[in-house]
């Protein structure tokens, strides 16, 4: 296979983000995981041109229309990923020679648009000369342009933050979401402890450490080879899963035996969790509407040894014919969201985002809650969460629905770290108070005897 250029890729990707609405990191996943690059460094380059260029589109993309009078590139997605990735070289960058990137450009454009050659040229050329004279707003005049053009985030995002906690919150969430994410995975009790795959880990090259709240948890410091690529991993020791993410299994907190619902089970990240700390005991039914989603988690059960999952393809917002009302334990709600906890991950996330996509998550979070009520047996607990840190996707969401469903009362989780907790028992996670992914986690419980276990 011929081999290409990081930076050729690069705009395959983000033509591919962008056009055909994919996510960056399976893309990445996929891109790496073939021979199209010869050597670490450049799948390194790589990362960093889709991440870098997605995280600080925003500045570029205001760079770039400092030197347009008109947008050439509007209808061009190719031209322009190819624009943005230089200019994110040339001021993000520091290893690679101005002269090389404006080359590399150009070379990129006599494939891509042959015609628009001279253009590519003559603006990052421009740039060059005149980026130290660029017109960037000020901090103290113009504070929520400086936000969302200095730390690329859009306006309206920032107006939103800004009315919520004010401005030194907002720059510092903005700040934390165009980091560079860790890698977090969970150790898996059914066969280790995470001081054994610590351990086993460390003897293939991978250096991790204990992540600060999980206690499953454990972050990736260096590692010399892919994950996948471990006997650790074919063993199934452990899964990638961020912090924050763990932590709703802890708000879960199944006791063996139990039969568990988990409403929106995606691949199961969050239903195989909550196996291992059943220790296989029990009945977890997992439901989500993609069939490709619970092939994946039935590819995880396997790997992870996971025996007590129950995967069902069926549409949530409906009655379930395979789940009676009043009938389980626990049910986990884990709805579709907008996933702007997850920017330093995702961050195409924050293009793709608009104030009317918010509002209608709202109805479709609505509707899930609604139903998953109906399961929850006398004594039992709902469980509520997202991976968004907007107060519509989550606690209006939750208190509507106690408002108009009086059985269920708000409780405070026991088994998580208090700091997590406001004064109303609303489970919260931020990137930049707390280095994780932004996570919502409400539990209710549901009116009747209590259950011994609780």
């Amino acid at each position: 296979m011929k081999r290409k250029t990081p930076r050729s890729l690069a705009i395959e990707i983000l033509n591919r983000v962008e056009d055909g609405k994919a996510f960056a990191e399976p893309l990445l996943d996929q891109y790496l995981t073939t021979d199209l690059l010869d050597h670490i460094r450049d799948r390194g380059l790589l990362t960093e041109l889709v991440y870098g260029t997605l995280r600080m589109r925003g500045f570029v993309d205001w760079v770039l229309a400092q030197f347009l009078q008109k947008d050439l590139t509007a209808n061009d997605t190719g031209l322009r990923n190819i624009l943005r990735t230089a200019l994110y070289q040339i001021f993000f960058t520091d290893k690679i020679p101005d002269h090389a990137i404006v080359n590399e450009a150009v070379e990129l454009t006599k494939i891509a648009d042959p015609g628009k050659v001279s253009l590519t040229n003559a603006i990052l050329r421009n740039v060059l000369r005149r980026k130290e004279e660029l017109p960037f707003p000020e901090r103290r005049q113009e504070f929520r342009s400086y936000v969302s053009i200095l730390h690329s985030h859009p306006t309206w995002m920032v107006d939103r933050w800004v009315r919520l906690w004010g401005e030194e919150e907002t720059l510092s969430l903005c700040q934390a979401n165009n980091t560079v994410a860790s890698t977090v995975l969970r150790a898996n009790r059914l066969h280790m402890r995470r001081e054994g795959v610590i351990e086993e880990l460390n003897r293939e090259g991978i250096t991790v450490g204990k992540t600060a709240y999980a206690p499953d948890g454990l972050i990736v410091r260096e590692a010399g080879k892919s994950l996948r690529d471990t006997v650790a991993y074919g063993q199934g020791l452990f899964q990638v899963q961020d912090e924050a993410s763990q932590m709703i299994a802890r708000l879960v907190n199944p006791v063996a035996g139990e039969t568990i619902l988990d409403l929106c089970t995606g691949m199961g990240g969050k239903a195989t969790h909550l196996s291992e700390m059943m220790e296989n005991r029990g009945r977890i039914i997992a439901v989500d509407l993609r069939k490709s989603k619970l092939r994946q988690l039935q590819d995880l059960t396997k790997r992870l040894t996971v025996r007590i999952i129950e995967p069902v393809a069926a549409d949530a917002t409906i009655d379930l014919d395979m789940v009676d009302h009043n009938s389980c334990d626990r049910v986990l709600v884990d709805v579709p969201c907008s996933g702007l906890g997850t920017l330093r991950r995702c961050p195409e996330i924050k293009w793709r985002l608009t104030p009317e996509i918010l509002q209608s998550n709202t109805r479709l979070q609505e509707k899930l809650l609604n139903r998953a009520g109906n399961y929850v047996k006398p004594g039992g607990r709902l469980i509520y969460s997202t991976c968004s840190i907007m107060p519509e996707e989550n606690e209006e969401i939750v208190e509507a629905f106690m408002a108009t469903h009086p059985e269920f009362i708000l409780v405070f989780p026991t088994d998580v770290e208090s700091s997590f907790l406001d004064d109303r028992g609303y489970f919260r996670t931020f990137p930049h108070r707390h280095g994780t992914d932004g996570f919502f986690g409400a539990v209710m419980e549901k009116s009747g005897q209590e259950r011994k276990g609780l």
